[in-house]
């Protein structure tokens, strides 16, 4: 079994669908800690907030109580929802002209 030393090699060889939501988010925060890699940080936000439905819609600074997270890697999680949130919108405006 391969093991890559961070999900975007995973996600390059073998496509989004195969990797878990703590990889994907992963790949956002991109970084972590010395004491705590990005794949650690991803689980320990998807623990707190449940899953992606539940971080949603959270003020950004209940991100800011998990160690490992500061504005850039928060920005850049808040953008990744936005773009989620304008695709949904643009689907359904589709579907509901049908």
């Amino acid at each position: 079994m391969q093991k890559w030393r961070h999900p975007g090699g995973k996600l390059r060889e073998l496509g989004a669908e195969s990797l878990t939501d703590s990889e994907l988010l992963a790949i956002l925060i991109s970084t972590g800690t010395k004491k705590k890699p990005a794949e650690e940080v991803a689980k320990e936000i998807l623990d707190k907030f449940g899953s992606f439905k539940g971080m949603a819609n959270q003020p950004l600074e209940k991100f800011l109580e998990i160690k490992g997270l500061g504005d850039r890697k928060i920005i850049k999680i808040a953008a990744a929802f936005e773009i989620a949130r304008r695709i949904v919108n643009q689907v359904l405006k589709e579907y509901n002209k049908d």
